[in-house]
């Protein structure tokens, strides 16, 4: 009798066990030294390669607020979703934050669940909108699109186009009422971005402030209809940075 059968039906049954939990699970990873929390949900319906969002919290807000609002669309569409936490939970920030940190968590994703890693994408409501910007033009060619509610790019933030080696797809929804977020500067991101050639599917949205909560389900199918569109057309590939 072959001793290694038991052994290999215990773990598609531990693996199986992890999958059927079908519910939000906060879990922990060591990225350069630090503990970071992140929240998961994994669908039971996942038998395959499936794309992963990585969802970036507004600020004083913490990953599972957005993993909560995406979690009936992402069993319906066998979507696997992350939301980390930032460092400092008022908003993110380069090197803490990303894209190292995040690098970690989706390689570390990849060697539990059947990820998809052409198809690994970053949504963002608010700061975690901005910073989702920042990740993608940083990353272009890890991520394969990203989808943000209520962002932009800063002036000061506009040589990150610069940096991108790939014209990663941008969808931008904002509201025509936003208060923190003002429509002009999203459509100046949106011009910015235009101009060196990505493409940007900008949805203003009428007499919508800066709120995502209550509208979540609507925003979510929105973004998702754009970034499952897209996929990398190669392994992905990472680029490191000198933050010395």
């Amino acid at each position: 009798m072959n001793r290694r059968i038991p052994l290999a039906i215990a773990l598609l049954l531990t693996a199986s066990s992890a999958f059927a939990k079908d519910d939000i699970t906060k879990e922990l990873i060591k990225s350069k030294g630090v503990e970071r929390a992140y929240y998961l949900y994994v669908p039971s319906t996942v038998k395959g390669p499936a794309p992963l969002i990585v969802m970036l919290h507004g600020s004083n807000r913490t990953g599972v607020t957005l993993v909560e609002k995406w979690k009936d669309y992402a069993k319906k569409e066998n979507i696997i979703i992350v939301g980390p936490d930032a460092t400092n939970l008022r908003g993110w920030g380069s090197p803490q934050d990303g894209p190292d940190y995040l690098r970690d968590l989706v390689e570390e994703l990849k060697t539990k669940y059947p990820i998809n890693a052409r198809r690994v994408y970053l949504f963002g409501h608010s700061a975690g909108a901005s910073f989702s910007l920042h990740m993608g033009l940083m990353e272009s060619q890890y991520f394969a699109a990203v989808a943000i509610h209520a962002g932009a790019l800063t002036r000061q933030d506009y040589d990150l186009i610069g940096l991108a080696k790939r014209k990663i797809p941008i969808s931008i929804q904002i509201g025509d009422s936003d208060p923190l977020v003002p429509l002009k500067i999203v459509r100046a991101t949106s011009d910015a971005l235009k101009e060196a050639g990505f493409t940007v599917d900008l949805i203003e949205i009428e007499n919508h402030d800066h709120w995502y909560y209550d509208k979540a389900s609507k925003f979510n199918q929105t973004a998702w209809e754009f970034l499952k569109k897209y996929e990398l057309d190669a392994e992905p590939k990472y680029q490191k940075y000198n933050w010395n």
